[in-house]
């Protein structure tokens, strides 16, 4: 009689851890993206609830804020979330977030993420000079060295020609 074999032998376990190494390969990287969206979706909204105080400052004043205190919002340090250091509002009322240097994803660490303002006026839209006829719309930016990278903006904050198809 034969015997039955039991179990599975060593190149049958050898091709399953294999497989599965290939597939945490393919999928860790991903999930690694998909944390820094995540984390830098915080950043985008924490500066989208200052929003209202620098356009109301703008149909005040006719000009953009320089800085938190000028347009009534809490100082840069106080406005933090579990990955943002601060979100402070420069120049042209231009809102801008700083991602902390430990704790988040390691793409992002240290790097800023910032909301511009364009007033639009009689169907043109420009930059902070401009008087606005109550239409304001603003564009995420990032910096050329200090900048999160556009892949992980959520799409709404993406350039057009960079946002998945079907998304435009």
């Amino acid at each position: 009689m034969k015997a039955i074999q039991k179990g599975f032998s060593l190149i049958e376990l050898m091709i399953v851890i294999a497989i599965v190494g290939i597939l945490a390969v393919i999928a860790l990287p991903a999930y690694q993206d998909y944390t820094a969206r995540a984390q830098v979706s915080e950043a985008i909204l924490l500066m989208e609830g200052q929003k209202s105080a620098v356009v109301e400052y703008y149909a005040d004043k006719g000009k953009w804020p320089k800085s938190n205190e000028e347009a009534g919002i809490a100082d840069k340090s106080i406005i933090k979330g579990k990955y943002v250091a601060q979100v402070e509002v420069g120049g042209d009322g231009v809102i801008t977030a700083t991602m902390k240097s430990a704790d988040v994803n390691k793409e992002i660490a240290g790097k800023t993420v910032s909301l511009t303002p364009h007033a639009t006026t009689a169907g043109a839209t420009t930059g902070a000079t401009a008087t606005a006829n109550g239409s304001f719309t603003w564009t995420c930016t990032t910096g050329k060295t200090s900048g999160v990278a556009t892949k992980f903006l959520p799409s709404s904050c993406r350039p057009d020609e960079e946002k998945p198809a079907g998304k435009k």
